[in-house]
C-alpha cells in the first residue's frame, strides 16, 4: 500500500494532547476530593472504596485489591478500624479469616469524597453545551467500556497484570 494510502495512527486520529488534559483535570477533581478527610491516606481511601464496592470480604481479598502484602493490609484495616469506618470480625468456624464491612461511618466518608468529586465533575460539565454534555456522556462510556473489555481480557497496560481498575472495586 503506497504511504499516502497507509491508515492513520492513532495520535493523528485522537488529540491526544486534549484527552490528557482532560485527565489531569479529573485527576485535580479526584485530588480535591481527598482532602475532605485530610485524616485518610490515599491508600485507606483505596480500601474503603474496594471494600465499599465489593462488599464484605477477608484481608487477603483487600491485600490483593490493594496490590500490597496481607501485612500491609492489616495495618491499613487496624487503622481504619481504629477511626469507626470499617467493621473486622473473626469467622467463628476459623479464627484465622476476618470479615472486612464498611460501617456507617465509612460509607459516610466514601459519600462525602463522592459528592465533592461530583460538585467539581459537575461545575465544569454545566459550563459546556447541552450537546456538548450528551456528547461526552457518550464517549466517555464507550471509554469506559473499552477499558473494561483491555483490562477483562488482561490486555490493558497496567500493573503487568491487567489490574489497572483493580483499586476500584
Amino acid at each position: 500500500m503506497p504511504m499516502s494510502e497507509a491508515p492513520p495512527d492513532l495520535e493523528s486520529l485522537l488529540d491526544l494532547e486534549s484527552l490528557l488534559r482532560a485527565s489531569k483535570i479529573i485527576a485535580a477533581a479526584i485530588a480535591l476530593s481527598l482532602e475532605v478527610h485530610p485524616d485518610l491516606t490515599f491508600v485507606q481511601l483505596r480500601a474503603l472504596v474496594i471494600i465499599g464496592a465489593r462488599g464484605p470480604m477477608n484481608l487477603a481479598t483487600l491485600a490483593e485489591g490493594l496490590g500490597v502484602n496481607p501485612s500491609n493490609a492489616s495495618r491499613t484495616c487496624e487503622r481504619l478500624v481504629a477511626r469507626g469506618y470499617v467493621d473486622r470480625s473473626e469467622d467463628p468456624a476459623d479464627r484465622r479469616n476476618v470479615t472486612l464491612v464498611l460501617t456507617a461511618d465509612g460509607q459516610e466518608v466514601l459519600d462525602d469524597v463522592m459528592a465533592h468529586r461530583r460538585a467539581v465533575l459537575g461545575q465544569v460539565v454545566r459550563r459546556m453545551s447541552s450537546a456538548d454534555q450528551l456528547h461526552l456522556t457518550r464517549s466517555m462510556a464507550a471509554f469506559s467500556a473499552a477499558a473494561d473489555e483491555l483490562t477483562a481480557e488482561g490486555e490493558l497496560l497496567s500493573d503487568g497484570e491487567g489490574h489497572l481498575l483493580r483499586w476500584l472495586g
